[in-house]
C-alpha cells in the first residue's frame, strides 16, 4: 500500500490509540487478553489498541482449524514443558518462545478493506519499526504458484508463505494471523528474536521421522529471525519500542501508554478459565456470551 493510501485509511480512525505492554503470561491468559480487548473495543469502551506481550512457559499455539491430534506431539510438549493453546485466529502452529508478540485491535468501521488489504496496511507499522532496528525488511507477497507449493506436510506457521509477509530477502520474519468478530479486527503475530528449529520440530507431528528431518532442513530457506539478520540481536524491550514508533509513524497515530481496564481484566480471567484453558474450545463454539 502506498503512503497516500495509508494516509487515506488513517484519516478514518481515531488519532489516539492505546499502547499496552502486558508482560509474560501463559497461553490461555494471552489469548484471553487479546479477545477481552476485542470485546471491550467492540463496545466502544476502549480505543484501538496495540499490545505487546510474551509467553511463560514457551507455548505452541494452534490455528483455529488445526487438528491437534494429527499435527502436535503432545508427549513431546509435556516432556519439554511447552504449553498448548488454540488461537481464535486461523493459520498454522507457532512456537512462542524467544519472540515479541504483538496484537492490533480495531473496529472494522475504521478499516473496512479485505483481510489482505488489512494485513498490508497494518504491516506498514511492522516494516517501519523493524527498519528502525536496521533490518532490511520488506513486504513479501508470494505469487499464486509459490503459495500453492507451500509445504502441506508441515504444521508450522513460519514454514508457510502467504500474502504480504514481513520478510527479509524472501524469508519470513513475522508471522501474523487475523480474525474478525463483533465488527472488530484482531490481528496478532510473532516477531522472532531467535528460533530453535530443534525444539519447534520436536513438538510437531509428522508422518515419519524422514519427513520431519526433510521439513526441518528446508525451514532455514523459508524463515529467519532477528539474531540471524543483525550483527547483534535486539532485546524484547528494544523491539517493542521500535515497532511502537513504526506504527505511530506509518499509521499517523499517537500511542498512549496505558493498562488493561478492570473490565478487560475480569473478562480475560473468565475467558482464560472457561475457554482458552481447553484445547478443544472451538468444538463448543466461540462462547462469545461468557464475558460479563
Amino acid at each position: 500500500m502506498s503512503s497516500g493510501e495509508t494516509k487515506a485509511a488513517a484519516a478514518a480512525w481515531p488519532r489516539q490509540w492505546r499502547l499496552l505492554e502486558t508482560g509474560a503470561s501463559d497461553g490461555a491468559t494471552n489469548m484471553a487478553v487479546d479477545e477481552a480487548i476485542l470485546i471491550h473495543h467492540s463496545r466502544g469502551e476502549v480505543p484501538p489498541t496495540l499490545r505487546f506481550y510474551r509467553w511463560d512457559p514457551p507455548t505452541l499455539s494452534l490455528g483455529y482449524f488445526q487438528n491437534a491430534d494429527r499435527e502436535v506431539d503432545r508427549e513431546a510438549c509435556r516432556r519439554m514443558g511447552i504449553g498448548l493453546v488454540r488461537r481464535p485466529t486461523g493459520g498454522r502452529a507457532v512456537l512462542h518462545d524467544r519472540e515479541v508478540t504483538y496484537s492490533v485491535t480495531i473496529a472494522q468501521e475504521f478499516l473496512p478493506g479485505s483481510v489482505l488489504e488489512t494485513y498490508r496496511l497494518l504491516s506498514q507499522g511492522l516494516v517501519a519499526g523493524l527498519r528502525l532496528l536496521g533490518v532490511e525488511v520488506d513486504l513479501f507477497n508470494p505469487d499464486k504458484t509459490q503459495r500453492e507449493l507451500r509445504s502441506k506436510l508441515s504444521a508450522a506457521c513460519f514454514d508457510t508463505p502467504s500474502g504480504y509477509e514481513v520478510a527479509v530477502a524472501g524469508k519470513k520474519l513475522v508471522g501474523s494471523a487475523q480474525v474478525r468478530q463483533r465488527g472488530t479486527i484482531l490481528q496478532h503475530g510473532s516477531i522472532l528474536l531467535s528460533v530453535d528449529e530443534e525444539k519447534l520440530f520436536a513438538v510437531l507431528a509428522f508422518p515419519s521421522e524422514a519427513v520431519r528431518q526433510r521439513v526441518k532442513a528446508a525451514f532455514g530457506v523459508k524463515a529467519t529471525a532477528l539474531d540471524r539478520v543483525l550483527p547483534q540481536a535486539p532485546g524484547y524491550d528494544q523491539v517493542c519500542r521500535a515497532v511502537a514508533r513504526g506504527f505511530a509513524t506509518a499509521l499517523g497515530i499517537d500511542l498512549i501508554p496505558s493498562e488493561l481496564t478492570a473490565g478487560e481484566r475480569l473478562t480475560a480471567r473468565k475467558l482464560a478459565l472457561e475457554k482458552y484453558s481447553y484445547l478443544n474450545w472451538h468444538e463448543q463454539g466461540r462462547l462469545e456470551d461468557i464475558s460479563p
